[in-house]
């Protein structure tokens, strides 16, 4: 059996769902059929989802491919950083150790909190009234 070319695999983060495809390539960063450049203004964002590439020091040497769906520009630049982190240890599974140290192979479970009944939101309380 041989190797695929690509290695894919899913991020998530609050609601937002990306799904990457990482291949050996020139180093080109495509969200939805744009650049990641111009899908992301914020330099925190576009930071996020370069980390997992500075971190391992492979930033020339693979294409990413990435369709994202869900949530906030956050939320997504999150979900992108979560599914760059696991293609690239499937391609090379010698990065694991440097990618886990640097916590980008931890799910960040935090989302919205829902609300609750009588309450404003999830635990604001209407003003309490004495007389």
């Amino acid at each position: 059996m041989e190797k695929q070319a690509y290695s894919q695999k899913t991020g998530r983060r609050k609601t937002a769902v990306a799904q990457v495809r990482l291949s050996a390539g020139g180093g080109a960063i495509v969200v939805n059929g744009i650049p990641y450049e111009e899908r992301f203004p914020r330099l925190l964002d576009r930071g996020a989802v370069m980390k997992p590439l500075v971190v391992t020091d492979t930033l020339g040497k693979y294409s990413v491919m990435v369709k994202v769906a869900g949530g906030g520009v956050s939320g997504q630049s999150g979900a992108i950083l979560m599914g760059i982190a696991r293609a690239l240890v499937e391609a090379d599974e010698s990065l694991k150790p440097v990618l886990r140290q640097n916590g980008l192979l931890t799910r960040d479970s935090r989302a919205k909190e829902r609300k609750k009944v009588g309450l404003r939101r999830a635990r604001k309380a209407p003003q309490y009234t004495k007389r």
